[in-house]
């Protein structure tokens, strides 16, 4: 139902009957110096109608491209039946149960995601999932130096190939714990470089993105057999569309990787100008312990059927807040429910079948644009279905230029690691999926030989 505030009249009654004389004398015990004051960024509140019209035309501004944006966010189809489904009452309205054995609808189909998410990545657990990919990692983190029983180092090596919104958002959440994030340099082919790992200070845990935040494939095997022969931990970051034909991390190396999280996005999720979206979490199983937020078990009841059950709840609601596992781990519920239909309505073959073909119209896409004069790859080897372009014009004159002609053809590496490549003003990061039509792929080729040919006239 709509929100319907408090009026004036209802507030002053609700002070009067507790002897309070106003609203900002129900926190005076909050010490001057920690109150934020005036809020002056702030905007005025507005109608209800007048937020709808807003956000309307918003939402007008989004559509009608033809979107070749990633960075984790990615234009994948989505089945009419996934939304069809999750947007039933049940499913939309529900919320991550505190009642357990009163939620059998909602715990058996966490349960069922947890499965899916465990054999998808190799790992021996899941949990219910957290807020996004980004705090994800930072969780991971935590995980990783409250688990590492034989390093009790407090320094996290984070590659350069790692999402830097991730590394930004672990560093904020952690920073005050006591960790030292470090950088792990990557080589001129955009990968980690194997010989900038250090054994003189073995790092508590080890963090790599496959396929990394420039689309191209890490040597995970062997920074994996790495840190695990200096006793650090694995976390892995993962798109988990990816999953279908790459290695899972619980295959890394001779012994796996530790954790795996990431951005559940690109399973049922549509882009929604940036989010929302669901983080997700999974371990082996000495780290369950670790595990932030919640797990669903299964169990038999007295007459022997099938119930599901809160197994572990390591968080602030059920224990002490100081014994908590995380403070902050929100299970996105309606979104999890939209990723587990997802992959069952897919399947496994499904799963291949999409990322074989957004691979193969990266590549093909690839190949025609650096055929043109002035583009070249900004790295040389495998990518996965997202490359990074050096062009010869700056990237936010192509951009704008293309979304004029209905395209959004891309992110400029500037808005995100400027400060890593000399030339960063000049390099377009570029996703492509499986829904990208050959028509639209050669007018994505047509369209930028135009503006490069006007720009050589001019």
């Amino acid at each position: 139902m709509p929100f319907v505030p408090h009026s004036e009249a209802d507030i002053q009654a609700m002070l009067a009957e507790i002897g309070a004389p106003s609203v900002d004398a129900l926190f005076d015990e909050i010490p001057n110096h920690l109150a934020n004051g005036t809020l002056e960024r702030v905007p005025a509140g507005m109608s209800e109608l007048a937020m709808l019209q807003m956000m309307q035309a918003r939402a007008e501004q989004d559509a009608n491209y033809t979107c070749f944006l990633g960075a984790g966010s990615y234009d994948h189809h989505i089945p009419a039946a996934v939304w069809d489904i999750a947007a039933r009452g049940e499913f939309m309205t529900a919320y991550t149960p505190y009642q357990a054995e009163a939620s059998q609808g909602t715990l058996q189909l966490i349960y069922e995601y947890q499965s899916m998410m465990a054999t998808l990545t190799g790992m021996d657990v899941s949990n219910a999932s957290v807020y996004d990919g980004a705090s994800g990692l930072a969780e991971a983190i935590l995980m990783a130096l409250r688990g590492n029983k034989k390093n009790k180092s407090r320094v996290v090596l984070v590659a350069d190939s790692v999402h830097p919104h991730y590394t930004s958002t672990s560093h904020n959440i952690v920073k005050n714990q006591d960790i030292e994030i470090r950088s792990l340099p990557i080589d001129e082919t955009g990968i980690v470089a194997l010989s900038a790992l250090d054994a003189s200070e073995a790092p508590a845990a080890v963090v790599i993105q496959q396929p990394n935040f420039f689309g191209r494939l890490e040597a995970v095997d062997a920074i994996t057999d790495w840190a695990h022969a200096h006793n650090a931990l694995v976390v892995a970051v993962v798109n988990p569309m990816t999953l279908g034909v790459l290695k899972p991390p619980g295959e890394w190396g001779e012994q796996g990787a530790d954790i795996v999280c990431g951005d559940g996005q690109p399973l049922g999720v549509p882009m929604a100008s940036g989010g929302p979206s669901f983080g997700f979490t999974c371990c082996r199983k000495s780290l369950v312990r670790q595990m932030p937020g919640r797990i669903i078990g299964k169990t038999l009841d007295l007459d022997g059927k099938d119930g599901y059950t809160l197994t572990l709840q390591a968080r602030e609601q059920h224990i002490r807040r100081g014994k908590a596992t995380s403070n902050i781990c929100t299970n996105q519920g309606l979104l999890v429910t939209a990723g587990t239909i997802y992959l069952s309505l897919v399947g496994p073959q499904g799963l291949a079948e999409v990322a074989l073909q957004s691979h193969a119209n990266a590549c093909e896409l690839m190949r025609e644009l650096v055929a043109l004069p002035g583009v070249e790859p900004l790295f040389a080897g495998p990518h996965f279905h997202e490359f990074a372009l050096r062009l010869p014009i700056p990237a936010r004159q192509v951009v704008d230029a293309m979304m004029a002609e209905g395209v959004l053809p891309g992110l400029c590496l500037q808005d995100f690691c400027g400060d890593h490549f000399v030339d960063a003003e000049r390099i377009l990061l570029v996703a492509v999926t499986e829904k990208r039509t050959q028509a639209e792929l050669d007018g994505y080729v047509q369209l930028l030989q135009a503006i490069l040919s006007a720009e050589a006239l001019a």
